[in-house]
């Protein structure tokens, strides 16, 4: 669990939905920035989703028609740190949660709002939602994972522009090169995330964790260790009663009834 002393507040709303869990940003009147007590609140909701077997998945949005406009300035000047220990900015760039998160991008994704929805494994948009990592134009540097993690998700030259430009990326063009999974209407990000996040949680909870951890960590792998590495994140799930509940349930022709165990 996250170890921190900031004060309760209610920046985060969180919602379970079909397995599902939709962690809403809601500070409109602010553009979703992120102050101190919203990293701690994000941060709880990412280890809520983590620790609790009944979730599978999930989601990551902003209240009011915007994503997130990145750290608070306000609350920056008067001291506060928007990162808390173990997840560092916004609850999660650092340490994103073990089991897959979507976020559901409508108005704005900017600056430490790019990053936050780059922590995420993957991204819907509405069409006429923006991207950006506006740091350079203020001088300043993208240091929330942006620069580190965004030549992972488009092409170099794409990443290079984006990042010393630091103009706004419209969605449309960031579902071109296959940053964003899918593209909606303005104002449908959110349901259409619930509809992938649905459609993983239907799958076994072991299993779609342990997927995630391999594509996370295997580009570290050497191409001797890699199947090594492997078996030590699959076997465990092969061994496991979901894996034989799957097995028994397809060979039945029913739906599977997962336990996480």
């Amino acid at each position: 669990m996250t170890d921190t002393q900031a004060p309760a507040t209610e920046n985060v709303t969180t919602e379970v939905v079909d397995g599902v869990l939709v962690v809403t940003i809601d500070r409109p009147e602010a553009r979703n920035a992120i102050n101190t007590a919203t990293a701690v609140e994000i941060g709880a909701a990412m280890d809520r989703l983590d620790d609790d077997p009944t979730l599978v998945a999930g989601v990551l949005t902003g209240a009011g028609g915007t994503f997130c406009a990145g750290m608070d300035l306000k609350a920056f000047l008067a001291g506060e740190k928007p990162s808390i220990p173990g997840r560092g900015f916004a609850g999660i760039v650092e340490g994103p949660p073990a089991k897959p998160i979507i976020a559901a991008i409508e108005g704005y994704a900017l600056a430490g709002g790019f990053e936050i929805a780059l922590a995420c494994d993957m991204i819907v948009a509405a069409e006429d939602a923006k991207f950006g990592l506006p740091e350079v134009k203020r001088g300043l540097v993208a240091a929330g994972g942006g620069l580190m993690r965004l030549p992972e998700r488009v092409p170099y030259h794409l990443a290079m522009e984006w990042s010393l430009t630091g103009e706004l990326v419209p969605a449309t063009r960031a579902h071109e090169v296959g940053f964003v999974n899918r593209l909606t209407p303005k104002g449908g990000a959110l349901d259409a995330a619930l509809e992938l996040g649905r459609a993983i949680a239907q799958n076994g909870p072991l299993a779609v964790r342990a997927t995630k951890r391999v594509i996370v960590e295997s580009p570290g792998w050497t191409r001797e260790e890699m199947f090594d590495k492997q078996r030590e994140i699959t076997l465990p799930v092969r061994e496991s009663e979901d894996a034989r509940e799957g097995a028994t349930a397809f060979k039945e022709k029913r739906a599977p009834q997962w336990k996480a165990r």
